[in-house]
């Protein structure tokens, strides 16, 4: 069985100072921008969520879908929901509604990486491990230069407990992208709880060094550290007037 169940809303990514001008032009232009709108209705519903309102949120997600039908951010958060409301009150009508819109999240989005993430969860959670392996199996066939799905792959083997597998599929996502922090800190975990603690402080470190925002990454460093004896030349720190980023959250 899984060790833990990681699904939640995604929050609207944010605008890069580019992206933000164009944004600006674009609703100038155009009153109605649907992207825009469905953005932040998909924000007010994950700031309810939060507050655990979630069928309030939920009311929020549905408009930003009904506002904008090709929006899989708006599935997928319906999903995540139904599948926590399911999850907590065991009803299974909850939980076949978080599957549906799994489905439609990918139909709009099939490189949609969260939607992967949980409908893989929720067939695992049902007894459904087979499925839920082959359906992250063929999104790794599909794109077999992309480091995500054999990283999802991975995530899934090590709860359930093959490490081994877990291991080949991180590798060979590094073999795609050689300097991917989520996989070289996936990895690193894995080798610290098999007690190769070198080998995990420089997977950890090579993560740090492709993106330092990642607390929990660099406490494992530090703890590493002390373990190993010294502390490496030039390993990227967080100081403590840096605003902390944990990358892209599980809630959007």
């Amino acid at each position: 069985m899984l060790t833990s169940l990681s699904v939640a809303c995604k929050r609207p990514p944010r605008c890069r100072p580019a992206a933000c001008v164009l944004l600006v032009c674009c609703l100038a232009a155009y009153s109605g921008c649907g992207s825009f709108s469905s953005q932040g209705l998909n924000a007010e519903g994950v700031r309810l969520f939060e507050q655990a309102r979630i069928e309030d949120a939920m009311q929020q997600f549905q408009r930003a879908v009904d506002h904008d039908p090709t929006n899989a951010d708006g599935y997928y958060n319906l999903a995540a929901s139904y599948h926590r409301m399911g999850v907590m009150n065991h009803r299974a009508s909850d939980l076949a509604q978080a599957e549906r819109y799994y489905y439609l999240c990918l139909d709009r989005d099939p490189e949609h990486r969260e939607s992967y993430r949980g409908l893989a969860v929720l067939l695992a959670e049902q007894n459904r491990s087979e499925e839920a392996f082959r359906l992250l199996q063929a999104w790794a066939d599909r794109r077999p230069n992309s480091p995500d799905p054999k990283i999802e792959l991975a995530r899934l083997y090590e709860e359930f407990g093959d490490r081994q597998r877990a291991k080949q599929q991180l590798s060979d996502a590094l073999l795609a992208d050689a300097t991917n922090p989520r996989a070289l800190a996936a990895l690193g975990r894995i080798r610290e709880q098999e007690g190769e603690q070198v080998q995990a402080l420089n997977n950890y470190q090579q993560s740090l060094w492709a993106n330092r925002f990642q607390p929990e990454v660099a406490s494992r460093v530090t703890a590493l550290q002390s373990s190993v004896g010294g502390i490496a030349a030039g390993t990227p720190t967080l100081g403590a007037s840096q605003t902390v980023s944990r990358g892209p959250s599980p809630l959007r």
